[in-house]
């Protein structure tokens, strides 16, 4: 089989780069090891957070610059992929009064708290800083984005193949063939690879330049823990979101910070059965070599951490989960996505725990980028390349 563009990874990234590159007119084929948003890969599910808060200026305008392409997205795929929640920041080290900063350089509309006044609108948690509110915060459904976005881009001429793991990507000729694990050879002129938490493996078979990879070689994949959490009666959402289209949440995101951890949450949509917030840790899972190595097991040390932050700081939420999950993040050392090319082979990996949001601008990045054209595309960021200094 021949193609112009391989796209090796069908979620969120893969996705959507492979739906650019089908709306403008380029033969592409979109290879997947499993099913598009595989469970066994980090695009899954129906619950991410889409935030504007970054302490840095470049996150926040590419966040403003996301937004007109779910929008986008919704309206062409016919289907609802965002519900409005808004979103908190706060916590001894999140420092909201500098995101806020940060925020008004963009012009988000935002309001910083007083823990006093955060309270008296949110009682379901318990602050112990200044809070952080922005209004146009949302839970993303990322298996129902990425169905869309493989929609659309079949619709558009690109062809998908499913239950192909790549194995191996070479030189061949001026382009490039790549082998799966059962032998089937597929031959590009370009590819781009959007693994995620496969890319480590995938690496060491890639023709990269040797002495070029500071940020490839420090990527690491853990296997991230969620926990769902009951709402207490008095603090139910009175209906579930899907039966509110359009409608904000009784329950925003947020993000707490603190010296001792991270901890994140959101409205768990299908997930948990619109029954209640989804809590994690962030970077609080083991390191595994790759996604090939998970074992889906629960931390009960992580369990443990988690369960106590909901019983200290989320009084809406009973402190005993009634479900709970594994997932992966692929985190660079900054980070910072990774985004580059080299002679007709790009590696894209909107990773670090905090890609899904950018999903539409990650597709119109990439296609740039492996197209080598920035007149019709946002280039990609100097940030995001590969033999950008690190530390």
């Amino acid at each position: 089989m021949q193609t112009r563009y391989a796209v090796v990874g069908a979620g969120l990234a893969g996705a959507s780069t492979a739906r650019r590159l089908a709306a403008d007119g380029e033969e592409v084929t979109l290879i997947e090891r499993g099913r598009p948003a595989d469970p066994l890969g980090s695009s899954h599910g129906s619950a991410r957070i889409l935030r504007y808060a970054y302490p840095d200026r470049l996150s926040v305008e590419l966040m403003a610059a996301a937004r007109p392409g779910w929008e986008e997205l919704e309206a062409r795929g016919g289907r609802r992929l965002l519900t409005p929640t808004g979103a908190l920041d706060h916590g001894e080290v999140r420092d909201p009064r500098q995101l806020a900063d940060v925020l008004e350089q963009v012009g988000v509309e935002h309001e910083l708290l007083s823990a006093r006044q955060a309270a008296a609108r949110w009682p379901m948690h318990s602050f112990d800083t200044e809070v952080l509110w922005h209004p146009d915060a949302a839970v993303l459904d990322a298996e129902s984005t990425v169905e869309t976005m493989v929609e659309l881009a079949v619709d558009d001429g690109a062809r998908l193949l499913t239950g192909r793991q790549v194995e191996l990507v070479e030189r061949a000729g001026s382009g490039f063939r790549l082998t799966s694990a059962d032998g089937e050879r597929i031959e590009a002129e370009r590819v781009i690879v959007c693994a995620g938490g496969w890319l480590p493996a995938l690496l060491r078979r890639l023709p990269v330049p040797s002495g070029f990879l500071p940020a490839l070689h420090g990527i690491t994949v853990r296997q991230e823990q969620a926990f769902h959490f009951p709402h207490r009666p008095e603090h139910r959402e009175p209906d579930s979101p899907e039966e509110q289209p359009g409608t904000q949440t009784r329950w925003p995101t947020f993000i707490h910070q603190s010296p001792e951890m991270t901890t994140y949450g959101l409205p768990g949509g299908r997930d948990a059965d619109f029954a209640g917030q989804k809590v994690a840790e962030y970077d609080g899972g083991p390191v595994i070599d790759s996604a090939a190595a998970q074992d889906r097991r629960v931390d009960p040390e992580n369990r443990r951490r988690v369960v106590d932050f909901v019983r200290r700081r989320l009084p809406g939420a009973e402190p005993t989960p009634y479900a709970e999950t594994t997932c992966l993040f692929t985190t660079t050392p900054d980070a910072n996505f990774l985004m580059d090319s080299w002679d007709g082979l790009t590696v894209i990996s909107p990773c670090s725990g905090h890609g899904a949001k950018f999903a539409p601008l990650i597709g119109e990045m990439a296609a740039g980028l492996a197209a080598g054209d920035v007149a019709r595309h946002r280039p990609v960021p100097e940030a995001f390349r590969a033999d950008r200094r690190i530390g």
